[in-house]
């Protein structure tokens, strides 16, 4: 049992195994396997076992694992430099790319990671509007910035709770925390609180508390009172940026956000993020103004040419097609298998994001709406694909992603591997 023997030899050098948390499998139990290499719609770990990917490195491989065209490119921007540590012209290229594709990026910053990203875009926020209050969703995540990692009790308006130790109680203090969708809420606390407010970020398309889509007119209060109160909007686009359209959630929903940050499928699979927007805002940053941010391998050559080839690739009409059509196709699929299953058991996909849901209803607009009971059969329904080579995320909280590789033959193998995992759980109750 290789995977198993690689996760004990992890805990002794890797705090309980693992890089980051929720891929310790701890939600939905077992051993984690341990990757070696992956293509197009599939992944082999270290036991030679094959898996569909619906995780896609959670978000960036639009047209599946070791596309040639980024492995390509990352392979001629290693033969001439790992780092510089000074400017490229690849830098210049892929900001470009981003300004054209995303009309509202008047200037960006490249920086390394998603949360890198979200936590300069709170700090310009601040240095611009002179203010300190940061309003937040519940469910939504930004990253781990102290800031951010605050949440409130279901249906609660609350200051100053940390959801995790080590985050101070006086930062979480400027941060409060609203129900996602509740446009009532927002309007009250914008009325009662507007002078104070730095920013507003939010999750357009909410993927870290289920598939939670904004209802009509929640975005669109976001931005009349962010512009009645002169707060900044933020789009955290680093999941829905060239995922749910061409130009991401801001032009699939006609909003345009003051700054956004990006990710994943900007680095194609290397780490990478950007935050931009508003020539007046983002000029608020050194060197050009006083609200300091840095990083050592902002620009790397290497997260440059992957994230150019995959921003080409996602934008690209042919592979846009696919996406939408493989998702649309794996929902069909998929659909009668899951109505023949012992419990309740529905597909819900948007665009090329998909999220299967083990109970009866509409999709959900909160994440109290989804029962405790629907998160126990998700995680026996896990294992029990995994066992037959399907593989999603480890959370019933966290949407799964269709790539271009996920062609008919993939969705076929996996409504065959879900009507084998169901029927073993019919078995067993």
């Amino acid at each position: 049992m290789k995977n198993q023997s690689l996760f004990e030899r992890a805990q002794r050098s890797i705090p309980a195994g693992v890089n980051s948390p929720v891929r310790a499998f701890r939600a939905v139990g077992g051993t984690p396997p341990f990757l070696e290499r992956a293509a197009g719609a599939y992944l082999w770990d270290a036991e030679g076992r094959r898996y569909i990917d619906y995780v896609a490195s959670w978000g960036p491989m639009v047209a599946g694992h070791t596309h040639p065209a980024v492995v390509k490119a990352v392979q001629d921007a290693a033969a001439r430099a790992l780092s510089f540590g000074a400017p490229t012209e690849a830098e210049i290229e892929l900001a470009e790319t981003l300004r054209r594709l995303v009309p509202s990026l008047e200037l960006l910053r490249l920086v390394s990671s998603g949360t890198e990203a979200t936590m300069t875009a709170i700090r310009l926020a601040r240095g611009f509007t002179g203010r300190s209050l940061i309003v937040k969703f519940e469910g939504c995540y930004h990253g781990h910035a102290d800031s951010l990692l605050v949440k409130a009790g279901s249906g609660a308006l609350t200051f100053g709770n940390p959801s995790s130790a080590g985050v101070p109680a006086e930062t979480a203090a400027h941060t409060a925390v609203l129900d996602f969708n509740d446009v009532a809420r927002v309007g009250k606390f914008f009325s009662g609180n507007g002078k104070s407010i730095a920013a507003v970020i939010v999750e357009p398309v909410a993927g870290n508390m289920n598939l939670v889509l904004p209802v009509p007119g929640f975005l669109e209060a976001l931005r009349e009172e962010c512009t009645r109160h002169g707060a900044v909007l933020i789009f955290d686009e680093v999941m829905t940026g060239f995922r749910v359209a061409r130009g991401g959630a801001q032009e699939k929903f006609g909003i345009r956000p003051d700054l956004t940050t990006l990710g994943k499928v900007i680095g194609g699979g290397l780490p990478v993020g950007a935050v931009g927007g508003r020539r007046d805002i983002m000029e608020r940053i050194a060197p050009l103004g006083p609200v300091y941010q840095a990083g050592t391998l902002s620009g790397n050559p290497l997260a440059m040419a992957a994230g150019l080839a995959s921003v080409r690739l996602a934008t690209d009409p042919t592979v846009r097609a696919s996406l939408e059509k493989n998702a649309e196709g794996l929902r069909r699929v998929l659909a009668p298998v899951c109505a023949k299953a012992s419990f309740p058991l529905q597909l819900h996909t948007f665009g090329n994001l998909c999220w299967l849901l083990p109970q009866a209803g509409p999709l959900p607009r909160r994440p109290e709406q989804v029962s405790p009971e629907a998160k126990r059969r998700f995680n026996r329904l896990h294992a029990k694909l995994r066992a037959h080579g399907v593989l999603l995320a480890p959370s019933l909280y966290e949407v799964g992603f269709v790539s271009s590789a996920h062609d008919a033959g993939v969705a076929a193998e996996t409504a065959q591997a879900l009507e084998r995992a169901l029927s073993e759980l019919r078995d067993e109750r």
